[in-house]
């Protein structure tokens, strides 16, 4: 039994959202889910807890982990202003997209990571609090240590893959704990619904804040070797429960095993005698597998985001052989009275909420006039590789004034040129050449050679005062 459902029919729920079998040869329970008390660390469900995973951006939990304790320590303030680097503007997306040289705030720096989940911004605080990554991922292997993370080695602060960055849904789940324990007047930085930066509002990855009673907040991730993953929290009835959930096929299964699990959990009238997160038994499999042929091939059922509306499959009747609807499968199984699971019934989400935006911006905080924090040493800038156009726009939705330079170019070229695209040219011409032209002639020919007057001399005679040929740019001006 599993929250009081039998095993088959969990299974089957499993099948339904898309997140069990076929997503790594050879096991077909393969994706990684775990659901603990917070306070306790009691284990109420847990499935491969301990497997090696490719954790993506739930790394960014961890280096908001560092950065805090930095804050605590304090090595620096949250309105200690970060300057981003070369090897910070270079990072793949999802990015922030800011230039070299500019200042953000380890307090904004970290809101953007929660939300937006920049990788641009997680290298700006690693350079900011240690002085390069990899000083950074010392750092982070050093507190996954010290907080019991059996199965994780970091190598960078952002989850980008890597052979060698591997974590697992029990050791996340024993960095979700910390966080809320050792920092929780810091606890509403995972449930940022979105930002606004500038005129640009950045939504939450999250899809289960707004839509799950009690959500609120943490983390998700995604890379192709890893699939989907979330580290998520809720709370109900003073009891706060987190959901690890590691590998699912788009996103918007990855939101509906987790209501899944938070919903029985908070459901079950007795927990029993159950392990820790410390007790959990150690995985047969010492590698993560990589996904990227299932999620990411050809055959993939892939979605970035829940509100693409992505199709679930009917349940099919293992006895009969016949598809049944995902409401029918939970009415027959006596699991479709809550919301959530009637969501889950129809396997729609609903549409995301309009959250308030919280306010970020890019500079200094008020004030404050210290020394920006940077990388020890930085990666030379190359034109052809930070491409500056993209650069420039990055600024501008930031709030930068790029338009200023861009403005100061026409100047100059208008006034150089006032004629090249102008009508000045036509009318200019016209008139110097044939005021020059008859003055010129009649005066000197008309009393000697009357005949002379034809058109066949001009041609030769003004070539030989170019005087008269400089007067018309003063007229154009």
């Amino acid at each position: 039994m599993i929250f009081g459902w039998p095993r088959a029919a969990f299974g089957a729920l499993c099948v339904l959202v898309g997140f069990a079998g076929g997503l790594a040869p050879g096991n077909a329970r393969a994706a990684p889910s775990l659901v603990i008390d917070a306070a306790t660390g009691v284990v109420l469900h847990a499935e491969e807890a301990t497997r090696p995973w490719y954790p993506a951006s739930l790394t960014k939990l961890m280096t908001a982990y560092v950065a805090l304790r930095a804050v605590h320590e304090k090595r620096l303030t949250l309105d200690t202003a970060l300057l981003v680097s070369v090897r910070a503007s270079r990072m793949a997306p999802s990015k922030m997209g800011f230039r070299p040289g500019t200042e953000v705030t380890l307090e904004n720096a970290l809101k953007m990571i929660m939300v937006k989940s920049a990788n641009d911004v997680s290298v700006t605080i690693a350079e900011g609090v240690s002085g390069s990554v990899e000083n950074f991922a010392a750092e982070m292997n050093q507190v996954a240590r010290a907080l019991g993370m059996r199965q994780s080695n970091f190598v960078n602060p952002h989850g980008l893959h890597h052979e060698q960055h591997i974590s697992s849904a029990q050791d996340m789940a024993i960095l979700a704990r910390a966080l809320l324990a050792h920092f929780p007047e810091h606890a509403p930085l995972y449930g940022i619904g979105a930002l606004r930066l500038g005129a640009q509002v950045i939504p939450t990855h999250n899809g289960l804040l707004g839509r799950y009673p009690g959500a609120d907040g943490m983390k998700t991730g995604f890379v192709c070797a890893s699939g989907f993953n979330v580290v998520a929290s809720a709370s109900r009835n003073g009891r706060r429960l987190v959901a690890v959930v590691m590998g699912s096929p788009n996103a918007k299964a990855r939101t509906l095993k987790s209501m899944a699990l938070f919903e029985n959990a908070f459901a079950a009238s007795s927990w029993g005698a159950r392990p820790t997160l410390a007790q959990l038994p150690a995985s047969q499999f010492t590698e993560p597998p990589n996904l990227r042929p299932q999620v990411c091939g050809p055959n993939r059922n892939r979605g970035a985001d829940e509100d693409f509306a992505i199709p679930i499959a009917g349940m099919t009747n293992q006895d009969s052989g016949m598809e049944q609807s995902n409401a029918a499968f939970f009415s027959n199984q006596g699991m479709g009275a809550s919301p959530a699971l009637q969501a889950l019934a129809s396997g729609q989400l609903g549409p995301r909420p309009a959250f308030e935006p919280v306010p970020v911006y890019v500079g200094r905080a008020p004030g404050w006039s210290g020394v920006a924090r940077q990388a020890l040493t930085d990666e030379k800038p190359d034109p052809a590789i930070d491409n500056p156009p993209r650069r420039q726009r990055a600024a501008k939705r930031a709030g930068a004034k790029p338009a200023v330079v861009q403005a100061a170019k026409p100047a100059p070229r208008s006034a150089a040129r006032p004629a090249a695209n102008s009508t000045a040219k036509p009318a200019a011409r016209p008139a110097p050449k044939p005021a020059a032209k008859p003055a010129a002639k009649p005066a000197p020919k008309p009393a000697a050679k009357p005949a002379a007057s034809s058109t066949a001399k001009p041609a030769p005679k003004p070539p030989a005062r170019p005087g008269l040929q400089a007067a018309p740019p003063p007229v154009a001006r």
